[in-house]
């Protein structure tokens, strides 16, 4: 075997019957995967037959069916299931909108929460909430609206003939700080029993998520995701750096913004359904990372790691601690601790 090939990666392709489209992947992180695929789907059977009314698999079947005990129906598909469901949309849209930033920035504390995307998105619902009483359609609007301005004026603020990762993680920061601050602000002007609701939705929880979060969610990813895999491929090169990206034929600019916009899509419509979840997509890619041993963070894993750690946070919080405390507490304790792991390792880094 020639020494270029040791320890190089094993792919595999997959072509089209007449070889027009061709898909090639490492089979570690196929592996990686689909394991975690078959983890969220038995976390999410697990979910939806546990609870202070348990069921068995055999029930939930049949409640799908429309044949299920009395009250089942209730208790799967107008509590559990939308709530799973949104969980499992939340997560896999933060840990795209992550694995995007990284990469993007070749930083790993690329995170629309540490670089102000979500903070802005707050502002702008919590505009909607606490100013216009608006709906989850408006609630998302505004979620939008608020992330893709932070966005826009980031991308202003960090260009100089062009966007370099360091100068993008650093003006986040700083827009971030002020945009929770502002965020207290709103919450300050607002009726106390407003004021409440806003704090409670500023913590991000899942608790009381009905079918129209889950459509909102839902749409969201089905939308962006599928425009996110189809850039990877520029994304990758991008890694490489703009001069040599641009000699393979990548318009650098134009496709880091799309990436910004679908990022920022990503993260705004998670924040408008389930509130500000904390660390979710800084941890998520660079877990995926590790588990694919992937030199930047894949997509679909990071996806699937996302959709995982929401749900298993979410059951933990229910199963385990057995009340209505917000699952956006768990995910940022743990990711708090991850966040200390990555500046001790960069610091080491540095100083050897």
């Amino acid at each position: 075997m020639p020494a270029a090939e040791v320890g190089a990666p094993v792919t595999a392709v997959l072509r089209s019957p007449q070889g027009r489209v061709s898909v090639r992947f490492r089979q570690r992180t196929l592996f990686v995967a689909l394991a975690v695929l078959a983890a969220i789907l038995v976390l999410g059977v697990i979910a939806l037959t546990t609870g202070d009314y348990p069921l068995s698999v055999g029930d939930v079947l049949a409640t799908f069916a429309g044949q299920g005990p009395p009250g089942a129906d209730f208790i799967i598909t107008g509590l559990r299931l939308p709530r799973v469901l949104t969980a499992l949309f939340v997560g896999m849209a933060l840990g795209v909108s992550g694995g995007i930033l990284q990469s993007v920035s070749g930083n790993a504390l690329g995170s629309p929460d540490v670089v102000g995307f979500t903070q802005g998105s707050a502002v702008g619902a919590f505009f909607v909430i606490l100013v216009l009483d608006g709906s989850m359609f408006g609630v998302s609007v505004g979620a939008l609206v608020g992330g893709i301005g932070t966005a826009v004026l980031l991308y202003l603020l960090s260009y100089r003939g062009g966007v370099q990762g360091l100068r993008l993680i650093l003006m986040g920061i700083g827009i971030g700080a002020m945009l929770i601050a502002l965020n207290s602000y709103l919450i300050t002007r607002a009726s106390l029993l407003d004021a409440l609701t806003a704090q409670a939705w500023r913590i991000g929880g899942l608790n009381d998520r009905e079918w129209p979060h889950v459509a909102v969610s839902g749409i969201a990813v089905a939308v962006l995701v599928p425009i996110a895999l189809y850039q990877s491929r520029r994304l990758a090169l991008l890694e490489l750096g703009d001069d040599k990206a641009q000699a393979l034929g990548v318009r650098t600019e134009r496709t880091r913004l799309i990436l910004l916009a679908v990022s920022v899509g990503l993260s705004s419509f998670a924040t408008a359904v389930a509130g500000p979840i904390s660390f979710l997509a800084l941890a998520s890619p660079q877990i995926a990372r590790r588990l694919t041993g992937a030199s930047a963070p894949p997509l679909v894993t990071s996806a699937l790691t996302g959709a995982f750690l929401l749900l298993a946070s979410d059951f933990l919080v229910q199963r385990v601690f057995s009340s209505q405390l917000p699952v956006g507490v768990v995910t940022g304790a743990v990711g708090g601790l991850y966040l200390a792991y990555l500046l001790a390792r960069e610091w080491r880094r540095k100083v050897s």
